[in-house]
């Protein structure tokens, strides 16, 4: 024979299917948290937008661009320079005993890197390094 204990000693319900499936589910009680109250507003935040600068991929021929000195909208002007892969096929040359040819790298816009600067401000925007 199995005990019946009173409803206010029984064990608390296990939280899965209601105990009744074809009636009326029992209303379940609301806990409140420490702390939080329903009436208080929501949270706003504050958002900080940042201006990101983006430079396009320059490289050898003048682009479009957004100087980060003076914020305008230019076409870049390009000069070309010597740089490390000027340098590395000079001295490969020279290694190789070309020493009449190690010049010719220097004459050679391919073989420079190319600065690209601001027609307004004449600063530097990018520097497009070959190696």
């Amino acid at each position: 024979m199995e005990k019946a204990y009173p409803p206010e000693e029984s064990s608390p319900p296990y939280p899965g299917p209601p105990m009744n499936y074809g009636g009326v589910a029992p209303p379940q009680e609301m806990y409140h948290q420490p702390g939080f109250s329903p009436a208080a507003p929501p949270f706003v935040a504050h958002q900080t937008v940042a201006h990101v600068v983006v430079i396009p991929a320059l490289q050898d021929a003048p682009g479009q661009a957004v100087c980060p000195h003076c914020h305008q909208t230019v076409v870049t002007v390009t000069e070309q320079k010597p740089g490390l892969m000027t340098w590395a096929i000079c001295g490969g040359l020279t290694i190789f005993g070309c020493f009449l040819c190690c010049c010719i790298p220097f004459c050679i816009d391919s073989c420079k890197d190319v600065e690209h600067h601001c027609p307004s401000c004449n600063k530097v925007i990018y520097l497009y390094k070959r190696l």
